[in-house]
């Protein structure tokens, strides 16, 4: 479930309502958790942050990615015809990034980002079909950080590979409203609870 980074809420730790995505720029990973962790009325024990600058490192040392795209779209001299399309990690990274050429705006563009990262995800469950192991461990080192373990990191790839052919995406709308003079997202309270109930359900609460 991506959560649009515009969404107006409650910064826990700062004490005051915000774009989302400050959480990070006012306290780093331990503020941005916590918020979220308040908004959708879970806990969050492990965390993935992910350099997307260097992401484009990951797509290349897993040998490019497929994804789906459902419209035609340029961006910055790029061009991606609707239909299935194979990305290295140049244009996987401008891919994702895509956002005011897309009539959906941000909503388009959380997307793409999902598609990119699954796509990763499913080259990476098939490990032993790869060669450049050292290029994908030293691609992830640079670029991503994590509170997982190393054998927390292999249980997952070893048990949940199946998992990855049973993904639904799901995504928090709301509208765009402008307070005291700032463009927000804003989420009706019962849709921020389906929200609430959809991931409690998938986690057992």
């Amino acid at each position: 479930m991506s959560l649009p980074r515009d969404t107006r809420t409650e910064i826990i730790g700062k004490g005051i309502n915000d774009k989302m995505n400050h959480a990070y720029a006012y306290g780093g990973i331990a503020m941005s958790i916590n918020t979220v962790e308040s908004y959708l009325d879970i806990p969050i024990d492990y965390y993935v942050k992910m350099n997307m600058e260097g992401f484009q490192d990951i797509v290349n040392a897993v040998g490019g990615v497929t994804v789906d795209n459902d419209m035609d779209l340029a961006y910055k001299g790029f061009t991606f015809n609707k239909g299935t399309i194979d990305l290295n990690g140049k244009e996987a990274l401008i891919y994702s990034r895509i956002r005011k050429e897309d009539p959906r705006g941000d909503y388009g563009r959380q997307m793409r980002q999902r598609q990119v990262i699954q796509a990763v995800m499913k080259k990476g469950a098939s490990l032993s079909t790869l060669t450049n192991y050292d290029d994908i461990f030293e691609a992830l080192g640079k670029n991503v950080e994590t509170n997982l373990s190393f054998n927390e990191m292999l249980s997952i790839q070893n048990n949940y590979k199946s998992s990855l052919k049973n993904i639904e995406q799901y995504t928090l709308e709301g509208d765009n409203q402008r307070v005291d003079g700032v463009w927000y997202n804003i989420v009706p309270e019962g849709t921020k609870l389906e929200a609430q109930n959809r991931v409690k359900t998938h986690l057992g609460l």
